[in-house]
């Protein structure tokens, strides 16, 4: 009796499954495609030697401050865009796209005034650590070079998110992945002639993965945009789409109002997992090769788990947009337990591939030790960070980001980021123990996270009157 009562309450019907994997599956392959190019091109740089694979991963590092910043900043609106959705409400999708219009645009020039004048202090702040054979200033020209031709990228990025969020947010998340494929295509495509020289191209390293990414998403944009203006019928909101970039002020208050504690929330958060990277180079360049080894690999198997975030994000966001509270209770409890079902099956490959993947690099035989180290590691705590993903973003789909604020970048610097430099720079402590104590500290998270959704404090429509 029990257990049918606990099958019940965690495991949903076919239907449940066929639905939730429609939407996740196409976020997966799209994610997971992009991923594997990444570690492709990973792997092409790290060929190369390990000083272009360090300076490389850092700049990589700090963009991925300026992504986190953009999915934040368009989220807010993107929890308003499903409910608008779900509610047929056109208008209010118009809305929502031309805010995440502004707030790209604010976003990308901050961020390019920021790297054109601080980025190589930015990069050298990864390079102080001991000296562990490798060579921080070679490392450090690799990175500076890699980022000045980084930047053109970005505007192409902030639109590219504009589009493809809104379509997924209408549940149209086949066509952002077909874009994603032609995008990493190209870029594996001209990683390949422009790092190596191949077929005539000339051979410019760093400098060649770097255009290689900016031409894959200037890809991206065109097939995504033009898609979507060519289907008018398909996606009603995007007619007159620029006929004015005007938003009704009480709109923008009540995007702003639910979305900067977003904004704020992946500002702070990517920017600590910048710091915690900073804390674990301080024991020096093989450390933060393996480390970029590791992260790259599991992202890789991680995207599986992670498309359950953005299905919450959108079957959930729906079906409260649409007051369907009972059922937005009872998909979110069962998308928890799949995912976390799912990220114990994808810690296993981990583990089990973890001395596999290292030895592919062009780096130190100490490198290659850590780096697998670091996937035995993420692989044990793969179930929890699922636990955390997927509260998170059921949190979120209500519009409760001011807890989700709390939930995940204070608690990142008031715990995570203090507790990473004390061990870093007043112990010994090898950084793989480092970094199992961090996860030990997210135990607290996962208390709160569950009792949250739980109570169902998110249960909330946020675009009637």
């Amino acid at each position: 009796m029990k257990t049918n009562s606990f099958a019940k309450k965690y495991i949903g019907d076919r239907a449940f499954y066929k639905r939730l994997l429609a939407v996740a599956v196409p976020i997966m392959v799209q994610s997971g495609i992009t991923n594997f190019v990444s570690l492709l091109d990973n792997i092409m740089v790290g060929r190369i030697g390990t000083e272009q694979m360090s300076g490389v991963a850092i700049v990589n590092q700090l963009i991925f401050v300026f992504y986190l910043c953009c999915f934040g900043g368009f989220a807010g609106a993107g929890i308003f865009t499903a409910q608008y959705y779900g509610a047929k409400d056109n208008e209010g999708v118009r809305h929502t796209f031309r805010y995440k219009l502004w707030m790209g645009f604010v976003l990308t020039l901050a961020a390019l005034g920021i790297f054109l004048f601080f980025g190589k202090n930015l990069i050298s702040l990864y390079l102080q650590g001991r000296d562990d054979g490798g060579d921080p200033a070679a490392a450090l020209a690799f990175g500076g070079s890699y980022l000045n031709i980084m930047l053109v990228s970005l505007p192409a990025f902030a639109l590219v998110q504009i589009y493809a969020n809104t379509l997924r947010e209408c549940g149209e998340t086949v066509v952002p992945m077909r874009a994603g494929i032609c995008a990493v295509v190209v870029n594996l495509v001209f990683n390949y002639l422009l790092i190596y020289g191949k077929f005539g191209f000339p051979e410019m390293g760093v400098k060649g993965a770097a255009i290689a990414t900016v031409l894959s998403r200037f890809v991206e944009l065109t097939v995504v945009a033009g898609w979507t203006h060519r289907h008018k019928e398909k996606c009603p909101y995007i007619k007159g789409i620029y006929r004015t970039l005007r938003v009704p002020l009480t709109l923008v208050k009540k995007y702003f109002v639910t979305g900067s504690p977003l904004l704020v929330n992946e500002a702070l958060w990517s920017a600590g997992m910048a710091m915690l990277v900073q804390c674990y180079s301080v024991r020096g360049l093989n450390v933060v090769a393996a480390q970029n080894i590791s992260n790259t690999v599991c992202n890789v198997f991680n995207v599986v788990f992670f498309a359950m975030g953005d299905a919450i994000a959108i079957i959930i966001g729906q079906h409260l947009g649409a007051r369907e509270y009972g059922k937005a209770k009872d998909e979110t409890r069962k998308i928890i337990a799949f995912s976390i079902f799912v990220a114990t099956l994808v810690g296993i490959a981990i583990a089990s591939t973890s001395h596999l993947f290292p030895m592919i690099y062009n780096t130190t035989d100490e490198a290659k030790k850590i780096a697998a180290q670091f996937l035995i590691a993420q692989a044990i705590f793969t179930p929890q960070i699922a636990l955390l993903h997927t509260s998170y973003f059921t949190l979120r789909s209500g519009g409760k980001t001011v807890i989700t604020f709390l939930f995940d970048s204070v608690f990142m610097w008031v715990v995570s980021v203090p507790v990473a430099f004390i061990l870093s720079r007043f112990t010994d402590l090898y950084v793989i123990w480092i970094y199992v104590a961090l996860q030990m500290a997210d135990w607290i998270k996962c208390v709160i996270g569950v009792t949250l959704v739980k109570k169902g404090v998110w249960m909330n429509n946020i675009v009637s009157d």
